[in-house]
């Protein structure tokens, strides 16, 4: 460690001790790997690969290259609302100790409700992350093999992906953030290699105005501006999971500026490197309705298959899946320090046992097997409902959003009592702020619309359930409850108390085994 960065560690680990925590995560992420981080979890080989059949179905080639760049922008101003106040409170419980700290009254009740809707939608981030990887792999075995891709085939690949994104984790932050800057030039390179590939090797490519303008409707509603806003689903549920940097930032030198940058950052390469990855998959689409019936069950595989046969197609699946297990792999990180943080501070059932830290890899290993089995218990309902995944997305949108702009509301509220941090938005703090305010309370009510027309037990949109189900079971639990005990994040000590906690595990680690916990 360089100079600079062991007085940068040191300003790290005194900043956190002034918010009453101890450093028992190890500090060792650069400013590059927490970007890496969010930006393998928004993941546009991910998120737009995955949905890209939604948004055939749902408005079309107009809503994906028009979308996407409308809902990037919006996007980046939630993005940049959030990094302020992570600049200000670097730690791994993010937006529920934010909430903690910036609401005037009822502190507790703001963090409490803030911390649920962030657990819901990162497990269901993850869910869906994991899912979208399944159907992929379930779509080469089908290519390779002839397997088709049933529900029961779907549920076990999506479970052995859960298990060893798991096992990656259960290894320690060092490989994890090592995979993770990895990540990055595979999603870069991947997204050239596959548009360059298409449009090349396409028959023949769609014209400009068909790409841009040509709108479809197989939704069963008439109207088109309702079907277009639906259809921004795809583009929102991507530009999901950047919270990331900031459940990182007890592992991330300089986190005070490095988590607030890897936030926006993270959103404005994704905005660019997804915008092109849905302009060219849409310039050599060959024949829609094929490409939505395909057998694959993937529709950007036909497309894949149509431009560049079956080896060159399988060649481009390989770096597709390729990014979706980097993407599952971080969201499980994310996942499971969010989880840490709000056991560390009493918010979660059986908190004792999720919030220990493995003295030898110091991380969280029982949340994250906490998070992984909650992910694949989220994905079962596919057995039975094959629309289920649709709203695990739009579950996993409403969620995280929720949760993203709950702090920012309350840092708004703040107005000059708000202590920046040394990343902040000066003069634009307000406007930045109202108008993510404004789009969150959209989109949380749009995603809980109907998706499909008829309405059926098999085409209901789940989502609102789902919502109302965490809204109920929290709102019951802190009425009845957790309103008497759990007064917010809690301080674990003064400076020399957290010291000592910090030196008693850093013994501990060298003399325990690999597979032992402490708290």
């Amino acid at each position: 460690m360089s100079k600079d960065e062991s007085s940068a560690h040191h300003d790290d680990v005194k900043r956190l001790h002034e918010l009453g925590y101890a450093q028992v995560l190890r500090r060792q992420m650069k400013s590059f790997s927490n970007f890496a981080v969010s930006f393998t979890i928004i993941s546009v080989l991910s998120g737009c690969l995955t949905l890209f059949g939604y948004g055939m179905n749902t408005g079309g080639p107009v809503v994906m290259t028009v979308g996407w760049p409308l809902v990037g922008l919006l996007v980046t101003f939630v993005g940049l609302a959030m990094a302020e106040v992570c600049s200000s409170y670097p730690t791994a419980g993010g937006l529920y100790f934010w909430s903690a700290k910036l609401a005037r009254r009822n502190s507790a009740a703001w963090s409490w409700f803030t911390g649920w809707f962030n657990l819901l939608g990162e497990v269901a981030v993850t869910a869906g992350i994991d899912f979208g990887l399944a159907y992929s792999i379930g779509a080469l075995l089908y290519l390779i093999s002839g397997i088709n891709p049933t529900p029961p085939v779907i549920i076990t690949i999506y479970g052995l992906v859960l298990l060893a994104h798991a096992l990656l984790n259960t290894l320690g932050i060092r490989l994890v953030a090592l995979l993770n800057d990895v990540s990055v030039w595979w999603h870069v390179l991947g997204v050239v290699i596959i548009v360059a590939a298409v449009m090349i090797g396409a028959p023949h490519l769609n014209s400009p105005s068909w790409v841009f303008t040509h709108f479809v409707n197989n939704t069963g509603f008439s109207s088109g501006v309702y079907v277009f806003l639906l259809g921004l689903l795809l583009a929102q549920y991507t530009f999901t999971g950047y919270d990331a940097s900031a459940h990182m930032a007890e592992e991330t030198v300089n986190a005070a500026v490095a988590a607030p940058r890897g936030i926006v950052n993270s959103i404005l390469v994704s905005l660019v490197a997804g915008w092109v990855l849905l302009i060219g998959l849409n310039f050599a689409i060959q024949d829609y309705k094929a490409v939505l019936g395909t057998s694959t069950g993937v529709p950007p595989v036909q497309i894949f298959l149509d431009t560049v046969g079956k080896t060159g197609g399988i060649l481009l699946l390989l770096i597709v899946i390729g990014a979706q297990f980097f993407c599952g792999m971080s969201s499980v990180t994310a996942n499971s320090r969010m989880l840490y943080a709000f056991s560390r501070d009493g918010a979660v059932p059986g908190a004792q046992l999720w919030h220990k830290i493995n003295p030898k890899t110091r991380t969280p290993t029982n949340s994250i097997w906490f998070c992984v089995v909650f992910s694949f218990i989220l994905g079962l309902p596919y057995l039975w409902n094959a629309t289920a995944y649709a709203a695990v997305t739009s579950i996993a949108v409403i969620g995280l959003y929720i949760a993203y702009i709950i702090p920012v509301y309350l840092r708004l509220r703040a107005g000059e009592s708000f202590q920046r941090g040394p990343w902040h938005l000066g003069r634009w703090s307000k406007p930045v702020g109202w108008i993510a305010v404004g789009w969150v309370v959209f989109i949380s009510v749009l995603f809980c619309l109907p998706q499909v027309s008829p309405i059926t037990w098999s085409t209901f949109n789940y989502a609102p359930i789902a919502v109302a189900v965490v809204l109920a079971i929290s709102g019951g639990w802190w009425l009845l409850s957790a309103r008497h005990w759990f007064k917010g994040p809690k301080v674990q000590g003064n400076p020399d108390e957290l010291a000592a906690i910090e030196r008693e595990l850093e013994n501990l680690g060298k003399a325990a085994p690999a597979g032992s916990s402490t708290d």
